[in-house]
């Protein structure tokens, strides 16, 4: 049987009020070629199908249309609801549109519930288990969990799939959507840990043949056949390193896995530049990131006037404008006090602080009428 593991599609994201729609449809759109060229079986996505719990109508669309073309390739897709789906909403009729071939696994209670699915090889059936996102405070008075962690919550979800094939005897793969300990992290994903410790050990999973995992952005091997497959777009500039797409992986009659990656079409690459502002508009060493999505930390001792104004005539996709000036006040330094002082000076004081000098005549004038209207509407109020 062969497999597509693919996670974290996040649909209806914004990188930087960018919209990712499109971008995300190159995805979709991949990833159905990657289903004829490669004869899947089996697609699962590990959670985080949407990028939150109200989901955009366009997103809503892309995803409809994501289900409704691998229903018409003939294969089968199993899904799990991440910490940024709503859970109800993403398994809304889950029972109906199983007959389809969709199999929405958002119910906690229902993990040691398998998806079974038939191939060419006549050795039984493989077993897919979905463990959804779970909250551990939603989960430790049903399942009398003895302590609030994501472990508890995780180990009892794993302690249901693991009788159910006691009793089966088949081959498995379990969808889960956790921070297993040793996985790396980006900027990107929604911190979990508010609802208990948040990492899981990779030993809970033991026991089945291979654990699609998701939740961190990055493609990680955790062991051979417990895996994450990441994003398939960037989501943050911390991940312009990541080569993103799905893992391919077959399963043989005896249960042995083998495991290949499937890069995704990348719409418009990111990057991260650093350096003064004019030799980023001159020097040739930039010459390749004017396509780029950049993020740009500026050390100019002092900070640049019209900055991200003037990038964005060589680079016009600059998202993100950072400044760290070249001998700048250190982390800790006194700064001066506030009390007693007239707004107009702290305001004045603001700006010599952050550019590293004073402001001009015209920037003094705007400031001493922004703070009068403000008085004027105190008064009044």
């Amino acid at each position: 049987m062969r497999v597509l593991h693919t996670s974290d599609w996040h649909l209806g994201r914004s990188f930087h009020r960018e919209s990712l729609l499109a971008a995300q449809g190159a995805f979709v759109d991949h990833l159905i070629e990657t289903v004829r060229s490669e004869r899947i079986d089996v697609v699962v996505v590990s959670g985080d199908v949407y990028d939150r719990a109200l989901p955009s109508v366009d997103a809503v669309d892309l995803c409809n249309q994501a289900l409704r073309r691998l229903v018409a390739e003939r294969v089968r897709a199993v899904l799990i609801s991440g910490n940024h789906d709503s859970a109800r909403r993403l398994g809304f009729g889950a029972d109906l549109i199983d007959a389809a071939g969709v199999h929405l696994r958002t119910d906690p209670a229902r993990a040691g519930e398998p998806v079974l699915v038939e191939d060419a090889s006549g050795e039984g059936p493989v077993a897919f288990y979905g463990i959804p996102y779970l909250e551990p405070e939603l989960v430790r008075e049903p399942w009398e969990l003895p302590e609030r962690t994501h472990t508890a919550a995780v180990g009892h979800a794993m302690s249901l799939v693991r009788a159910d094939l006691a009793r089966r005897g088949t081959r498995s793969v379990v969808l889960a959507h956790a921070f297993v300990t040793g996985g790396q992290a980006s900027e990107s994903e929604r911190d979990i840990s508010v609802g208990g410790v948040a990492h899981v050990p990779l030993s809970v999973f033991d026991g089945v043949d291979y654990v699609a995992l998701g939740h961190l952005h990055g493609r990680q091997r955790m062991s051979e056949t417990a895996r994450y497959s990441g994003s398939p777009i960037a989501y943050s500039f911390s991940e312009e390193r990541q080569v993103k797409g799905s893992w391919l992986v077959d399963i043989d009659a005896r249960g042995r896995v083998s495991v290949e990656f499937a890069e995704a079409p990348v719409p418009r690459p990111i990057a991260r530049r650093r350096g003064r502002l004019e030799d980023l508009l001159t020097s040739d060493e930039h010459a390749g990131y004017e396509d780029h999505w950049l993020q740009v930390t500026l050390t100019d001792p002092v900070r640049p006037k019209e900055a991200m104004e003037r990038l964005r005539t060589r680079f016009p996709h600059t998202l993100s404008l950072i400044f760290e000036p070249e001998g700048g006040v250190q982390q800790g330094a006194v700064r001066p006090s506030v009390r007693g002082k007239p707004e107009i000076e702290v305001a004045l004081d603001f700006v010599r602080e952050v550019r590293g000098e004073e402001a001009d005549p015209e920037e003094t004038a705007l400031l001493r009428k922004a703070v009068e209207e403000c008085r004027i509407k105190e008064a009044k109020a």
